[in-house]
């Protein structure tokens, strides 16, 4: 018999840029550096979500080849902005452009070590502002008019409270019993 546990997601949304509320710039002014990963590598991506996944249960790309990898880092209007905090990957968020203006932030988080040093308020700021400009990177999309994520009780207890003071306003919550999956960690047998 398997187990299952209770899993309570949010849907939040901006429906304009001036809905951004950034996050407040570090007090001794020396925040990560954020750039995006303008070569697709899905040796990098694949390291960032495992990383980063790893003790909250994202499991669903664990089984991409790596041509499915590829594939999907090779689409116009997906991006990835990776933070450094000494020269070392802290965290990274994934855009996804969607149909008429529509930006999904797919993935966004820290990797453990990096959360609790107000790292992932700037760099959700920073991340939601290049959903907004977007466009202007990819000839051929259409402007951004919505950015929206969803984040879920099994993501970190910060995650949901550091959406709504960037702005992000809660439209959907669902609930739903989903299998009890132990957390992967970043490699097999890491936790």
């Amino acid at each position: 018999m398997s187990s299952s546990v209770t899993v309570t997601t949010w849907y939040l949304e901006q429906t304009s840029a001036a809905d951004l509320v950034p996050a407040a710039a570090p007090a001794d002014g020396r925040g990560p550096r954020v750039e995006r990963a303008e070569i697709p590598s899905p040796e990098f991506s694949r390291f960032l979500y495992t990383a980063v996944g790893g003790d909250v249960t994202w499991t669903d790309r664990l089984d991409w080849p790596y041509a499915r990898w590829r594939e999907f880092l090779e689409r116009p209007g997906v991006e990835t902005w990776v933070a450094y905090d000494g020269g070392t990957p802290a965290g990274y968020i994934e855009l996804e452009a969607q149909e008429d203006g529509v930006v999904e932030i797919v993935y966004f988080g820290l990797i453990p070590s990096f959360r609790g040093r107000r790292i992932g308020g700037h760099l959700l700021s920073l991340g939601t502002a290049r959903a907004w400009d977007l466009a202007g990177r990819w000839p051929g999309l259409a402007p951004t008019r919505r950015v929206w994520v969803h984040t879920c009780s099994k993501d970190g207890p910060y995650a949901l409270d550091n959406y709504r003071r960037r702005g992000f306003r809660l439209y959907d919550t669902r609930t739903a019993e989903e299998p009890g999956t132990p957390p992967p960690g970043p490699w097999p047998g890491a936790f």
